[in-house]
């Protein structure tokens, strides 16, 4: 049965509420002295009543993993302390993204910390592509003692290969195939030969991983140690940016590391904060919005270094003058992002329509920085597995999928990589790259299309909009919102409580921004509450607004803290509405 009666909300989303058997649970959660609200959503997330403490204060020690229950983990950490102590020289080869850029951040601060430097190579997108390659790695390898891929080289047989005479680690996270690469040590929780248990964490957190058992070695040996928890900022950086799902051991990270970002004392985060105009207390939303866009401007569209580089600078000029360097890569990719995005929808509507499961749209001189997010843009707006290519003149085209819940993407195109419809491709489960030839376009996503299928992406729709319960204007306090987010941080695999607010009228209403509507609700009596809804021109919650004409609508979103000019108040983001004369009795 739809919630409120709402079966097609503007969004095209059936409402739904918590089953009884939830509901029961959250009484039992409330009766040990906790809101209804936040009871109603720690039931929904399937926290029992004695868990409830733990839960609302996870504590990291009780939750990080054993290092080595990776396997290849001895090696590495050894390998990285006798590098260290030996001061051999070292080479770190990085993603081009914020997994990347930290993770290579991690180990130069930690070498920093041992009186240790190391050299930072990041390929370039467009030159090189994702992942190492033969005449980079060779070059390396002439010059180094040690090459440590941190967040690529799980596939990188041939260019590992090239690493002659050099001692090659591989700390990754991307779905390793049945052979491993030439290296000392492949860590990797995605390893065809791993349990899959730690398959969650992003490159970040195996670095991190890798720093605690090379600490313990340290230790063990009388030597000092360099201090990981003042790293976890960078940790939690990429496991948001990255959509790694904020559950068990990755939600410590994120909750730790907001709290060392929140004592700015990294010069590049703190003055990335600055540009972007960060206030109040760190959230995850700051990190995948504000912070993770701008850093992986530098590899989308500007030198592919600038985000590894802001990240491990430890000078205040070189940040600031990096930051605004990114901010304003960041605001010639969102122009570089609208243009593409337009097109690409159009493709994806037409190609659904027709009956494909997957939304995938290519286009001539489409730029590789930007095929990635607009990917997420069509996965979000159609509830399906999407990839956007951008072809080149060469003959080739080179894309980026993103996928939902469910339905792994990245098993489906390292496939079609080893049945060569694809040039090469890899990624995990919700994320991968490829390399297509133009004229094989249509063979591998016809291909694409029917393994997907098989997963039941076919039978993808609009997602019911799950909520937590009822709540009227008045209930929605600056007591109630930090209550709430006792139970953060929020993100993929851990949403945010989401509530609805029944039969309100619009009493002020603005667009703003790039089609986004300023809202004022109020209840008919002496409620109100301020509320903004983002990109409301195209996700039908404008026309519904509209189309309301002063009637109450049903409004579904969740509560924040919105800070302006030192002044706190509370915000409904707006998720949803349903015009309340158009639902269904329930």
């Amino acid at each position: 049965m739809s919630y409120l009666g709402v079966s097609q909300s503007a969004t095209g989303r059936r409402w739904v509420g918590l089953p009884a058997s939830t509901e029961r649970l959250a009484e039992a959660i409330a009766q040990a002295g906790h809101p209804l609200p936040l009871a109603r959503h720690l039931a929904r997330r399937g926290v029992s009543p004695e868990d409830v403490p733990a839960f609302l204060t996870p504590k990291l020690r009780d939750l990080l993993p054993d290092p080595l229950r990776l396997k290849d983990m001895d090696l590495a950490a050894a390998r990285l302390v006798t590098a260290a102590q030996k001061r051999q020289r070292i080479a770190i080869f990085a993603d081009y993204d914020v997994d990347g850029g930290s993770s290579a951040a991690l180990l130069i601060w930690w070498l920093r910390a041992l009186g240790q430097g190391a050299t930072l190579y990041v390929p370039d997108r467009i030159d090189e592509g994702y992942g190492p390659n033969a005449p980079a790695i060779a070059k390396l390898a002439a010059a180094h003692d040690l090459i440590v891929c941190v967040d690529c080289g799980t596939l990188s047989h041939d260019a590992l290969a090239a690493a002659d005479g050099c001692d090659v680690i591989v700390l990754d996270h991307h779905l390793g195939a049945e052979t491993l690469p030439p290296a000392l040590a492949v860590v990797n929780p995605n390893r065809q030969d791993e349990s899959g248990d730690l398959g969650h964490l992003c490159a970040a957190a195996v670095v991190f991983l890798a720093l605690v058992q090379a600490n313990r070695l340290l230790r063990d040996a009388g030597a000092p140690c360099p201090d990981l928890m003042t790293m976890l900022d960078l940790v939690a950086l990429a496991t948001v940016a990255d959509v790694a799902p904020l559950i068990g051991v990755n939600r410590a990270l994120v909750r730790q590391g907001l709290t060392v970002l929140a004592r700015r004392s990294r010069p590049g985060l703190r003055a990335l904060a600055d540009v972007a105009r960060m206030d109040g207390p760190p959230t995850a939303y700051h990190l995948g919005y504000l912070l993770g866009p701008r850093i992986n401007a530098g590899g989308r569209i500007g030198a592919a270094d600038l985000g590894a580089r802001l990240l491990s600078t430890d000078t205040t000029a070189e940040a600031e003058a990096l930051a605004q360097r990114l901010d304003q890569l960041n605001t010639d990719r969102r122009a570089v992002e609208a243009r593409v995005t337009e097109d690409a929808r159009a493709q994806a509507e037409a190609r659904l329509a027709d009956g494909s499961t997957l939304a995938w749209a290519a286009g001539e001189g489409w730029h590789p920085g930007v095929v990635g997010i607009v990917a997420s843009r069509l996965k979000e707006a159609f509830n399906r597995p999407a990839v956007v290519i951008g072809l080149r003149p060469d003959g080739f085209g080179q894309g980026s999928g993103r996928s939902v819940g469910g339905v792994d993407l990245g098993a489906c195109v390292q496939r079609l990589a080893a049945e060569d419809l694809l040039v090469k491709g890899g990624g995990h489960k919700m994320a991968a790259g490829l390399t297509v030839r133009t004229d094989g376009l249509d063979a591998a996503m016809a291909r694409l299309d029917a393994l997907l299928s098989r997963q039941g992406a076919a039978d993808l729709g609009p997602k019911d909009l799950s909520l937590d319960g009822t709540l009227m204007p008045q209930a929605a306090t600056l007591p109630l919102v930090a209550a709430l987010e006792q139970a953060g941080p929020f993100g993929q695999g851990a949403s945010a409580p989401r509530f609805a607010f029944p039969d309100l009228r619009v009493q002020y209403a603005k667009l703003v921004g790039d089609g986004h509507l300023k809202l004022t609700l109020g209840d008919g009596g002496a409620g109100r509450l301020d509320a903004i809804a983002f990109r409301a021109n195209d996700n039908g919650i404008a026309a519904a607004v509209d189309r309301a004409a002063g009637a109450p609508l049903h409004v579904a979103g969740r509560l924040e803290t919105n800070r302006w000019q030192g002044r706190e108040t509370v915000q409904l983001k707006v998720e949803d509405v349903a015009v309340a004369a158009e639902t269904e009795v329930a």
